[in-house]
């Protein structure tokens, strides 16, 4: 017995001195920092290949527990976060009250809430995902001179380079995160602000936590726009944009949405802000199993799928009533899935022209379209949630499993690939917008298709929560005038009308969401489609017509 406990411990001591020799090697606070300049001098030199390898490390949180410290179930190794949308809304902006089960617009995100995003800061740099078990950087200040602006964004060979160049937190198995692991951090209590180029970033609110991760918009005294906060991932489109583009998925920040982004523009390479993640390399792997009833079950997030959609287009309540009363293998509590639940089940390692297929795995029957450009093709779904932006919650957001077409250069194209998420009008006559919307001219559907949900580790809030909410709606903030009226395209009260108190129609405003002053643009009215260049009016970037007198450029 006394032998057993001597050798315990021996054992003990020498674990002890081990410990303290590996602690004392590797300094718990180091940070290197790396620059462009510097990432791009090493991977020359060390022949850095430009796709990392996902670390094995778990270190950090452990995905087994919630963010309550329950035991998860052990076949969860993906768990989809709440996308912190706590309002419902109606057709325009946020509502008084939510819908009741079985009224019109019942099955909105707000009253379905999942798994809560739960972070611990480190004190050192970092930040623990206590539900998904990642482990992420905090700051996009690459340089480290206490400032994000333009300065700190990395081409993609640059941040695919800088994750092995990265110690932080005493930890050097930093990757560049998969679209999936950084899409994890998206919250939809944000504000779109595309177009409000003169709005005052301090009373916006990104779509990420910014009480944890440093955030910044786009760097206007270097000539960005507000909504420049793109991120970069690991996570390159199998096919091209724009005719043959090289394409890299990131995630915004700032406007709320997953789009491929051509690697170069005009011979020369883009940049973009980067956070490295570390930890839980199962996360946004799938385990898919056909069921034999008509529904699909990813056993990695728990949620329950019906195989085949909806086989037709509709707006965006007709899509919450198709599951709110759908009863597919005899199950009655089918949702339409919000939009971090339906980006699970993109496979972005398909895509029509690579494997003529939509981006979803096989198992899934997906109805075949003709898009725009009268390609063969597959839908885009609805999702649950609300796309606010800092005028109203009209739009809502969608997941295209198919070409994400926009009008550009007289022609349509494949504009920022098959698992994009963007929005659409909830409703509204598509036809309003015969070339699209925005820089690239997104196409704008409004009857999109529909994939119901169940299961999950989600819980239902029919009264939704908005007093939990980030403040989603910051109009009066911003000092933009609402129309009472309507005035989107395609809601006809509102077509033509002046808002309140002056300015330019709202249609005027849309036209130039995401564009850029002098940029080309055209809207609707009730008697004729307008054309004209994006300018300044009383503070909002609106489409004046050919012709009328241009405001003074904004400095």
């Amino acid at each position: 017995m006394y032998k057993k406990i001597a050798l315990l411990l021996i054992i003990s001591l020498i674990t002890f001195i081990i410990t303290s020799c590996a602690d004392s090697a590797l300094p718990a606070q180091t940070t290197a920092v790396a620059t462009p300049e510097s990432i791009m001098q090493t991977a020359a030199a060390m022949n850095i290949p430009l796709i990392v390898e996902p670390a094995t490390s778990t270190e950090g949180a452990d995905p087994s527990f919630d963010e309550n410290g329950n035991e998860r179930d052990p076949a969860i190794t993906y768990p989809v976060l709440d996308t912190g949308q706590s309002a419902c809304y109606d057709a325009s902006e946020a509502a008084a009250a939510c819908p009741a089960e079985g009224e019109a617009l019942f099955g909105q995100d707000a009253q379905f809430s999942g798994s809560t995003p739960s972070y611990t800061d480190n004190d050192d740099g970092t930040i623990t995902d206590n539900v998904t078990g990642l482990m992420w950087q905090q700051s996009p200040d690459t340089n480290g001179d206490g400032m994000i602006n333009a300065t700190d964004k990395l081409t993609y060979a640059e941040a695919v380079a800088g994750a092995s160049m990265l110690t932080l937190g005493g930890y050097t198995d930093w990757r560049l995160p998969t679209i999936k692991e950084l899409y994890s951090l998206i919250l939809f209590d944000g504000t779109d602000p595309s177009g409000n180029e003169d709005a005052d970033t301090s009373v916006l609110i990104p779509f990420i936590d910014n009480a944890y991760f440093d955030f910044a918009y786009g760097d206007t005294s270097s000539g960005e726009r507000i909504i420049d906060a793109q991120y970069a991932t690991s996570t390159k489109y199998v096919a091209t944009t724009m005719n043959g583009d090289e394409t890299m998925f990131g995630v915004n920040f700032a406007d709320g949405r997953i789009k491929g982004y051509g690697l170069s523009l005009r011979g020369r390479e883009k940049s973009f802000f980067v956070i490295y993640v570390r930890g839980n390399p199962d996360y946004g792997i799938h385990d898919i199993v056909d069921n034999g009833d008509g529904t699909i079950m990813d056993q990695a997030t728990d949620l329950m799928w019906v195989q085949s959609d909806s086989g037709a287009g509709m707006d965006w309540q007709k899509a919450l009533a198709y599951c709110q009363y759908a009863a597919t293998a005899g199950y009655d509590d089918w949702r339409l899935p919000n939009a971090k639940e339906l980006q699970s089940i993109v496979d972005y390692t398909r895509s029509p022209d690579t494997t003529n297929s939509a981006a979803i795995d096989p198992l899934f029957n997906v109805t075949p379209i003709t898009n725009e450009a009268g390609e063969g093709d597959y839908p885009a779904y609805w999702s649950s949630t609300t796309h606010a932006n800092f005028r109203n919650g009209r739009n809502a957001a969608y997941v295209n499993f198919g070409r994400s077409m926009g009008y550009m250069h007289g022609n349509w194209l494949d504009v920022h690939g098959a698992g994009a998420q963007r929005s659409d009008p909830k409703s509204g006559d598509p036809t309003n917008w015969p070339t699209g919307h925005g820089p690239q001219g997104d196409a704008i559907r409004i009857y999109n298709y529909v994939r119901c949900t169940r299961g999950g580790e989600v819980t239902v809030t029919p009264d939704g929560g908005p007093d939990a909410a980030r403040p989603a709606m910051m109009v009066e903030s911003t000092g933009v005038q609402q129309d009472p009226a309507g005035g989107m395209p395609g809601n006809t009260p509102g077509q033509g009308v002046m808002p309140s108190g002056g300015g330019p129609p709202l249609e005027a405003i849309d036209a130039c969401t995401g564009l850029s002053q002098e940029n080309s643009c055209q809207f609707i009215t009730p008697n004729s489609a307008v054309s004209g260049a994006c300018a300044f009016v009383q503070g909002q970037l609106a489409c004046v017509p050919t012709g009328s007198p241009l405001p003074a450029q904004q400095p």
